[in-house]
C-alpha cells in the first residue's frame, strides 16, 4: 500500500490512478491529519509526501515519521515545487529517500517508487554489488572497473560502497560526510569533493556513473 499526501486534488487523483494502473494499492490524503489518522489502521509500504501542505507542512510530517520508532523505516519520496532546493536538501537530510519535482510524469514517478522499494527489499547477498560496469566485493575488499582491478583507499572504498548500496538515490553531502567520516567530523566539506574526484579518476571512463546533483549531493547510477 502506498499513501499519497497531496492537497492538490487533481495531482492526488492522477497519482492514485497511475499507481493503481501500475499494480499498486494506493490511498490519497489531502492533509497531515487525515494521513496520521489512517496510520492508526496500518502502515504503508511507502509514502509520497508533498512539502506544501495546509496546516502541518510536509517537512514537519517527515520529522514526525522519522522520530517515531513505528514509522521511521517507512520510505518517503517528497513531492516538491520546482526550484525549492533548500527544502529538497533539508528533506533528504531528515531521512527522505528521494524527491521528485512538479510537474512530473507518471512514468518517472512509478520508476522512482520501484527504485526506492527495491532498496528496501531483503537482500540475499550484499557481498557483491554492481553498478554499470563497476563491481565491489566487500568480503575481499576489492573493486573492479570493467575487467580492471582498482586500488582504493579505505575512505574511497567506503564512499563507493555507500553510493552503490544506495544506487539511484540522491545522497546529500551532509549525509555522506556523516556516514563516511562520522557525525563529529569537523574538517572541510571539500574532503568529500576531493574523494569523489579521486574515485572518478581511478574508475576511469566508468567514473561517470557517479553523478553530481547540483546543490544537493551525489548519486550512483542504478544497479544492474
Amino acid at each position: 500500500m502506498i499513501y499519497c499526501v497531496e492537497d492538490d486534488t487533481n495531482i492526488r487523483e492522477l497519482v492514485i490512478y497511475a499507481l493503481k494502473t501500475a499494480g499498486f494499492e494506493a490511498k490519497g490524503f489531502s492533509d497531515a491529519a487525515a494521513f496520521f489518522n489512517e496510520l492508526k489502521s496500518g502502515l504503508p509500504s511507502l509514502v509520497l509526501l508533498d512539502i506544501m501542505l495546509p496546516g502541518t507542512d510536509g517537512l514537519t510530517v517527515l520529522k514526525m515519521l522519522k522520530d517515531n520508532a513505528a514509522t521511521r523505516d517507512i520510505p518517503v519520496i517528497m513531492l516538491t515545487a520546482k526550484g525549492s532546493e533548500f527544502d529538497i536538501v533539508q528533506g533528504l537530510d531528515m531521512g527522505a529517500d528521494d524527491y521528485i519535482t512538479k510537474p512530473f510524469g507518471v512514468l518517472e514517478l512509478v520508476s522512482r517508487i520501484k527504485s526506492v522499494l527495491r532498496r528496501y527489499e531483503p537482500k540475499k547477498d550484499q557481498k557483491i554489488l554492481k553498478a554499470g560496469n563497476i563491481t565491489i566485493d566487500t568480503e575481499k575488499h576489492m573493486v573492479w572497473a570493467g575487467n580492471t582491478e582498482v586500488k582504493l583507499t579505505v575512505k574511497e572504498f567506503e564512499l563507493l560502497y555507500c553510493l552503490m548500496s544506495n544506487a539511484g538515490i540522491v545522497l546529500t553531502r551532509d549525509r555522506l560526510l556523516d556516514k563516511i567520516w562520522g557525525i563529529d567530523f569537523d574538517g572541510e566539506t571539500r574532503t568529500l569533493d576531493v574523494h569523489i574526484r579521486s574515485l572518478r579518476k581511478k574508475l576511469g571512463e566508468h567514473g561517470k556513473a557517479i553523478e553530481t546533483v547540483r546543490g544537493i549531493g551525489y548519486r550512483m547510477g542504478a544497479l544492474q
